[in-house]
């Protein structure tokens, strides 16, 4: 790798550290090229991405940058989860360490917030992005379902007296 491409990449992990909601790096050795390829399939699902770089060249690219903290788990086979909702990719490293014994978290950041593996853990449990969006559509909706029931109510039980008197009426 040239001085010009080393300066790309370095641009390249620069943007990702500065724009990612979070950051989660993992020791990946013993994993077979399937076992990646399926790390970042499930990456991909969850709008997140995979990124493996040499640790030297991310460490010139985290200075400055929000994510510094995470320069010290730099060492080693890493590989480096990242994605714009700041849950995604530690939901992804999380449920693939389950599977896989041999890709072991090692922590992360999120924004400037450094991140142990427990810490990356608890992130991976809360709730994405788009399951906070329909919560929060669905507390919105509710009060509104409910008016049009109470509003709609009186009037189906007044067609029901009705219908029901109609019936004795017919009777007699």
């Amino acid at each position: 790798m040239d001085r010009a491409q080393k300066e790309k990449v370095v641009e390249e992990l620069g943007q990702i550290f500065e724009s990612s909601g979070v950051v989660v790096v993992a020791h990946y050795a013993g994993l077979t090229v399937a076992e990646m390829q399926d790390l970042r399939a499930r990456a991909r699902e969850a709008d997140a991405s995979v990124r493996v770089a040499k640790n030297r060249l991310a460490k010139i690219a985290l200075d400055g940058k929000p994510c510094a903290s995470i320069a010290d788990y730099l060492s080693g086979m890493t590989v480096l989860t990242f994605s714009d909702d700041p849950v995604a990719a530690a939901k992804v490293s999380q449920n693939f360490a389950k599977d896989n014994k041999n890709f072991v978290i090692l922590g992360g950041a999120m924004g400037e917030q450094a991140l142990d593996p427990k810490g990356v853990e608890d992130v991976s449990k809360m709730p994405s992005r788009e399951e906070l969006i329909a919560s929060i559509v669905g507390c919105i909706g509710a009060p509104a379902s409910n008016i049009a029931g109470a509003i709609g109510a009186p009037a189906s039980n007044i067609a029901s007296i009705l219908s029901s008197i109609e019936e004795k009426a017919e009777a007699a």
